[in-house]
């Protein structure tokens, strides 16, 4: 009698989305206490940490509450309901928080300390450090603060989305007779929250004082003639996700400027404040903001945290960072002489990032702007900024009169204002802007440009798996492919034109395209090795992406698993598959790496396929493969095949970065056993294609 078959569609079979994000977060939580990493890169990782949990409460448990609010509860096929999502969250969230400032206060800012690095709190400066503070208080933060005593002409204010601010408790009347006993201080924005002091007050070193201390320290200041009982710092976190319907709007670059003023002032979802602040004062601020000691977070330290970032860029002190390295040149590019269109004629160029270097991409469309061959360059851009040498090449290609069509996505979440700006700049020096398809957000990175070569016009090609964005390009790691490759240029072009024009979609030769092509594709590639398995074959899939969380994708790596194919997944952030279920995914390991360079790359190879591998500006997510514009592309050269497939295996070798993920959806960290040779993917992928600056 054969055994029942396991039902693979089964909700125990999934991990929640919003966990398992959260577990990436407490991941890098975990860099910050790594002692192996430069002290100020673990002070780092914890700002990082900060930050993005910011974004989780803004958008994802903003998400989930808005759910629960308007009864529109929907359960994921991991079949937890929200409500049941949000509890376990709420209790995740509390105990990190809680352990981020255990790791501020009593190992990194003690360990700062050691290495001559102060924070010097007001309850702890000389009296020249307080006449100092006394005199940038005055001329520096007074002109500009503006406390608000509550009474009823002056309600409770309307405080921007992060803002530092303090409560402040009074006794006393004032000139006009009130006694409200309350005021709210908004500290100044325009001011940074991390200020150095002079090197003559402070003890060898460097030495900073916090605004918000500078503030505390001279609270009396601002109420003349009262006494101040209390002031505590809080913070409100709120809803940052645009409500923009683009398919009932006519113009979404005037509907989207109209949303970005809202994002400041959404529905509150955290409230964090001083964990002095005595209870009265919280349950009122609690008030205001119809939360619940579920939103509350009482904090032990600074609660704008993540504004201590710069500390890194005012610091001089390289043996406390990781050690510096020089991107480096791929040995076809270095050719100062020839142009770079006829090297890339003569073979496909694959650039890795951070490991090598971004600036052919630049070179690539400076020399664009100033041949006079060049009549055509189109681009899409999701993350760039608007002040970028990628854009400065742009409009000098503009301004000289070449076809240049851009393609702006203006939804990509945080930069909608910056993108915004960008568009204006390239108008206006004579570029076609267009933002892409009415409910489809453009993610695909794709560079195409026209030359004259002769009697015909030949096309160049750029294909990335990361943002046009040099600042990105030092941190992410990310492939780019310079190809002019016929059909892969054909193929781009006929993508620029469902972009900007109208029509039916055309057949597309050798790329994958969102939402037509792609998720097709890849169950048809993971089936093609799945039925290798069943013949005997050698079946292998190796997937490298930042989430994978589409459930027919995800279905389909368990089918193939059951056959007997070997699936490697290297998945940064998150996953809803668990691995290590015997009959359903015993074949399938999951590893996140976690380290000095954020995973960005996306990698799908099959040992079967022809191309093997493949790169993409795609995640196996339903929004990538079904609500957006992607683009993945083959590795067609044998040699650049092999250098990806060795590229995989050394991550997968990774055995001091890398986290395991296991069936119950915990993550392990993965350590060298004793004895056995330790390997650091990005540190030897560092040392393989880099230069140190040693």
């Amino acid at each position: 009698m054969s055994e029942e078959k396991i039902d693979i569609s089964n909700a125990k079979y999934f991990i929640n989305r919003h966990i398992s994000m959260m577990g990436f977060n407490l991941r890098i939580l975990e860099q910050a206490m790594n002692e192996e990493y430069p002290l100020l890169e673990r002070f780092q990782f914890l700002m990082v940490f900060n930050s993005n949990m910011d974004e989780f409460f803004e958008i994802r448990l903003a998400g989930l509450r808005r759910q629960i609010s308007f009864s529109r509860e929907t359960v994921n096929i991991d079949g937890v309901r929200p409500q049941e999502v949000l509890h376990t969250l709420s209790e995740q969230c509390k105990a990190a928080i809680e352990k981020q400032y255990h790791i501020l206060n009593d190992i990194l800012v003690p360990a700062l300390n050691s290495n001559n690095v102060c924070f010097l709190n007001h309850q702890h400066w000389n009296k020249d450090i307080a006449n100092w503070a006394e005199d940038y208080f005055r001329h520096q933060v007074m002109p500009i603060i503006s406390p608000i005593g509550l009474d009823p002409a002056h309600p409770f204010p309307r405080l921007v989305n992060k803002s530092l601010n303090f409560i402040v408790s009074l006794e006393g009347k004032d000139a006009f007779g009130r006694d409200s006993g309350m005021a709210i201080v908004p500290a100044p924005r325009s001011l940074p929250r991390l200020i150095r002091l002079p090197d003559e007050l402070g003890k060898k070193g460097d030495n900073f004082v916090l605004l918000s201390s500078l503030i505390h320290a001279h609270i009396d200041d601002l109420f003349n003639g009262m006494t101040t009982t209390g002031c505590y710092q809080f913070r409100i976190t709120r809803d940052a996700d645009l409500d923009l319907n683009a398919a009932e709007v006519e113009d979404i670059a005037r509907a989207l400027r109209g949303e970005l003023h809202s994002r400041r002032f959404g529905s509150a979802v955290r409230l964090e404040v001083d964990k002095h602040c005595p209870d009265e004062l919280v349950n009122f601020l609690l008030e205001q903001y119809n939360l619940t000691e579920d939103e509350l977070y009482r904090v032990d330290g600074p609660v704008n945290l993540g504004r201590m970032m710069q500390l890194k860029d005012m610091l001089d002190r390289p043996e406390l960072l990781f050690p510096p390295f020089t991107p480096s040149i791929p040995k076809p590019l270095r050719s100062s002489a020839a142009s770079i269109f006829d090297l890339i004629q003569k073979e496909d160029i694959l650039l890795q990032y951070p490991f090598q270097s971004f600036t052919p991409i630049i070179d690539l469309l400076r020399q664009a702007a100033k041949d006079p061959d060049v009549l055509s360059i189109k681009m899409t851009l999701y993350r760039t900024g608007a002040s970028s040498e990628i854009v400065d090449a742009l409009l000098e290609s503009a301004r000289a009169g070449k076809e240049v069509t851009v393609v702006i996505e203006l939804r990509a979440r945080f930069d909608e204002e910056e993108n915004l700006q960008l568009a204006t700049y390239l108008q206006e020096a004579g570029a076609v802007v267009t933002y892409g398809v009415v409910g489809y957000k453009t993610h695909a990175k794709a560079l195409l440009i026209v030359r004259r070569e002769g009697n015909k016009l030949r096309r160049y090609v750029h294909l990335g798996t990361g943002n046009y964005h040099s600042g990105n390009a030092r941190i992410y790691t990310d492939y780019s492919l310079l190809t002019a490759d016929p059909d892969l240029c054909s193929d781009v072009h006929k993508i620029f034109q469902q972009l900007t024009g109208m029509g039916k979609t055309e057949r597309i030769k050798k790329l994958f395209c969102a939402p037509f092509t792609l998720k097709k594709n890849l169950l048809r590639l993971i089936e093609e090795e799945a039925e290798a398995a069943r013949q005997g074959n050698k079946a292998h899939i190796i997937i490298k992406v930042n989430a994978i969380t589409e459930s027919k994708i995800i279905m389909a790596l368990y089918e193939a698993s059951n056959v007997g194919v070997k699936i490697d997944l290297i998945v940064r952030g998150m996953c809803c598959l668990r691995p290590g279920i015997p009959g359903v995914s015993e074949n399938i390991r999951v590893r996140s790496i976690v380290g000095r360079f954020l995973e960005h790359s996306r990698v799908y190879y099959f040992h079967n396929a022809t191309p093997h591998a493949f790169c993409a500006s795609a995640d196996a997510m339903e929004r990538n493969l079904l609500h957006r514009v992607e683009i993945c592309f083959p590795i067609l050269n044998a040699r650049l095949q092999a250098r990806v497939r060795s590229d995989l295996q050394t991550y997968l070798m990774d055995n001091c970065q890398s986290w395991e993920l296991q069936p119950d959806g915990n993550y392990q960290l993965n350590c060298p056993q004793k004895d056995e040779e330790q390997h650091t993917a990005q540190t030897d992928l560092l040392e393989k294609l880099a230069i140190r600056n040693t």
